[in-house]
């Protein structure tokens, strides 16, 4: 499965009608070249991994039509649409009590559709032990751990325990000595303090938001850790399927608590005390930016000379950034043209209605701009 959210990290381009994840990485290539969303990657990095009949994307229900146009492949079934959002543990909630009552054995692997993720071979041989090792004890919850390059206090971080043994039969590359832990801690947004410790420890990693667990498993755990969730996603797991499927997702995902997969089920399950699940890591040793804000989408382009960078389908001779150095420039119109003057580090983001303007350094901030808008801007 697939999260593909609407985040306001990236407004404009993350609005009702397009997730924050169809913006397109490409920087500025010519116009007869191929673009490709960041969920056109994601969906893209599954290949020889997971069948396609088998790939499910959840997201919002307003991003339904965007999505099938830029996927045809994935059929009206397997994207499974929130009315609302409510974060990360009911998205992945939603799709358990969906694939759990298709097949009560389900395993599956849960992926965001705004990270960057390369070389795609080694991603797919870490996810393919990912899925063997719960196959092998369905007790498991897997997660994907990513070597901290600084000490970012925006990410959970991972401290490994012991190694776990591989299962046996391994394909060549797919397990490696050293590669699979369980988990001793799970902190999630540390301090600064705490994570500059933690990254010269050596023995934390980053939790990278992608998982591979049961799907019984992921509903026990929100049973026990999350209840007020559990007890909604069974309603909608029973009318799954059913004439009533649509009014009673309608009816009863909104009321369900907003809260992370990592708050609601990593941490508690994580704890020294617990004994009905074992919480293990895979160190993915890839390169990957998770593309969360305008400046991690800037690392996705290309810079020039200056360090300006262009995104989305802004073409080289509609941006004209003149004396300015490290700008990054936005649009999703490639006949408007884009002039900065002598400036640096200014973040610019057009759409047909509306534009913004930012410092880098503001970007965090940008929610702020998000809460103040009308609704049909959102």
């Amino acid at each position: 499965m697939i999260m593909c959210g609407g985040m306001t990290r990236l407004w404009p381009m993350s609005r009702l009608g397009g997730p924050q994840a169809s913006c397109s990485r490409s920087s500025a290539p010519p116009r007869t070249a191929t673009r490709r969303s960041l969920l056109q990657l994601a969906a893209q990095r599954l290949d020889g991994l997971v069948p396609p009949p088998r790939r499910y994307i959840c997201t919002g229900e307003s991003y339904r039509d965007a999505i099938r146009r830029s996927l045809p492949e994935f059929s009206d079934d397997r994207i499974l649409g929130e009315p609302v959002p409510r974060d990360t543990v009911n998205a992945v909630g939603f799709t358990a009590a969906v694939l759990q009552k298709l097949d009560p054995d389900a395993v599956f692997a849960v992926f965001t559709a705004d990270h960057v993720i390369e070389p795609h071979d080694l991603f797919r041989q870490r996810v393919d032990l990912g899925f063997r090792l719960v196959e092998a004890d369905p007790a498991r919850l897997v997660t994907f751990s990513i070597t901290p390059t600084y000490p970012a206090t925006g990410f959970g971080y991972i401290e490994r325990g012991g190694a776990l043994p591989l299962p046996p039969g391994l394909p060549p590359g797919v397990g490696a000595p050293g590669v699979a832990f369980r988990v001793a801690r799970y902190v999630e947004k540390p301090t600064i303090e705490r994570a500059t410790a933690y990254v010269k420890s050596g023995m934390f990693s980053w939790n990278s938001g992608m998982f591979v667990w049961k799907a019984a498993t992921v509903m026990e755990c929100i049973r026990r850790f999350k209840p007020e969730s559990h007890a909604g996603l069974l309603r909608i797991q029973a009318a799954w399927g059913t004439p009533d499927q649509a009014r009673v997702l309608a009816e009863v995902y909104p009321t369900l608590p907003r809260i992370s997969v990592d708050y609601a089920i990593m941490e508690p399950a994580s704890q020294p005390s617990e004994k009905q699940v074992s919480v293990c890591t895979v160190l993915t040793d890839v390169r990957w930016l998770d593309v969360g804000s305008w400046p991690s989408y800037g690392e996705t382009l290309t810079p020039d000379a200056d360090g300006n960078r262009l995104g989305g389908a802004l073409a080289p001779d509609h941006a004209h950034i003149i004396a300015g150095r490290n700008n990054l420039a936005v649009s999703s119109d490639p006949r408007h043209t884009i002039a900065l003057l002598g400036c640096d580090n200014l973040i610019v983001v057009h759409t047909p209605d509306a534009t913004l303007v930012m410092p880098r350094d503001k970007a965090e901030e940008l929610k702020a701009v998000h809460a103040r808008l009308r609704d049909d801007l959102k």
